[in-house]
């Protein structure tokens, strides 16, 4: 079990480090708690005492014939403070080991995502700026501060990334995902799509929308601008990336197809595209009255075969599909996989099987990753367990790493 340091500083943003230190304990990890001075101002000990189910440090003095502020260091998988004040990012800087949490940072040997939370004056200024250069420099992972309302009436740049976000930071420096994508543009489509009957009636699918933004998460943790073209969801959004609405197969081919204009490094077609639609579309609604309907349908378009055929030859983006089969034979789904690899002309199919449903809606899934004539599966585990194995294959496909099938598949 990952054993974690959750360092908690003084400003009113230390009430979401409670939510976060829930999301950190439900991943599994073993949390320990390091308050300082004044962040006990804003949460209480037994707060931290009851979530984590380990008892909080608070001083130098605690534990002193342990050597704690030493062993709590060394001993960390990985450290995160949320918030961290533009004050303690001064004391990290110029290494100054004042309390507890300090001290413990200049001995942790382990990884450390800090997550500042300020006024935006307070962030903007030269000696903040130069402070976050430097740790950064140092290979400490300090994120961006959101952009939203502040204390008071302000609003600006400061606000403490969501508890959700930090989290997602985390798994992925466990996954080895941390910057693994920085700098690079990730588009992806999530959701079903809705082709319009009547007004109160659509053909749709069972799409949830939860592996698209399970991706979206995985390639922010990871560094990447994040574009998100969603149809119908049953999940909101992740923070932080830029959403287009797209409800229908024609919209969001539309949208896709614009969006390659901005040189996107790549384009994941995770969204479950309704394969028809009606022909015609009643303006009113179709009444019972009328007895039994013939619904005529035609193709819809091939979202990411069109998107691959408008690429040029050697460019990107690297094109990443899905493929929702529903058999429960391995060697069928690869096959059926590397079928669309051909047709389609994608980088990558991922595919998994949705028999009897599976999968959708649900928090754990299954897939195996079909490049060429070889592949990886399976892969299980949660949603964003197997996205962040996706953002790890999408690196190594930026550095022209192979990989083989599995032995004895």
């Amino acid at each position: 079990m990952p054993r974690v340091i959750l360092g908690v500083c003084g400003g009113i943003a230390a009430y979401k480090s409670v939510e976060l230190l829930r999301l950190l304990t439900q991943s599994g990890h073993d949390v320990h708690v390091v308050p300082t001075a004044n962040a006990l101002r804003f949460v209480g000990k037994p707060t931290f005492e009851a979530l984590s189910g380990n008892p909080v440090g608070t001083s130098l003095w605690d534990g002193a014939g342990a050597v704690t502020h030493v062993a709590e260091g060394i001993g960390a998988d990985l450290v995160v403070i949320a918030p961290t004040t533009a004050d303690f990012l001064a004391r990290v800087t110029h290494g100054i080991a004042s309390d507890l949490l300090s001290n413990i940072l200049l001995t942790a040997t382990a990884p450390v995502v800090l997550a500042p939370a300020m006024h935006t004056q307070m962030w903007e200024h030269p000696a903040t700026r130069t402070n976050v250069d430097v740790l950064r420099k140092r290979g400490y992972i300090v994120l961006d501060p959101d952009t939203g309302p502040l204390t008071g009436a302000d609003i600006g740049r400061g606000r403490l990334p969501s508890p959700t976000q930090i989290a997602d930071c985390v798994e992925a420096q466990f996954n080895a995902n941390t910057g693994a994508l920085l700098g690079k543009h990730v588009v992806i489509s999530a959701g079903g799509t809705q082709e319009e009957w009547d007004p109160v009636r659509f053909i749709g699918n069972r799409s949830s929308g939860k592996q698209g933004v399970a991706l979206a998460r995985a390639a922010l943790a990871a560094g990447a601008k994040v574009t998100l073209v969603a149809g119908h969801m049953d999940i909101d959004p992740p923070a932080g990336v830029e959403t287009i609405h797209a409800l229908s197969g024609e919209q969001m081919h539309k949208a896709l197809v614009a969006v390659l204009d901005e040189q996107p490094d790549f384009v994941i077609m995770a969204a479950a595209v309704a394969d028809f639609r009606p022909t015609t579309t009643s303006a009113n609604k179709i009444k019972k009255a009328l007895g039994t309907q013939n619904l005529e349908l035609e193709q819809t378009t091939d979202i990411l075969a069109d998107l691959c055929g408008r690429r040029t030859p050697g460019v990107g983006p690297i094109m990443i599909g899905f493929a929702a089969e529903t058999t429960a034979n391995i060697n069928e789904l690869v096959s059926l996989a590397q079928g669309k690899l051909t047709s389609k002309g994608a980088d990558l199919i991922i595919a998994n099987n949705v028999n009897h449903g599976a999968i959708f809606g649900s928090e754990e899934t299954e897939i195996h990753m079909v490049e060429d004539e070889n592949f990886i599966g399976p892969i299980k585990g949660s949603k964003l367990d197997v996205a962040h194995a996706v953002v790890h294959r999408l690196s190594a496909m930026l550095k022209g790493v192979d990989f083989t099938a599995p032995s004895g598949t």
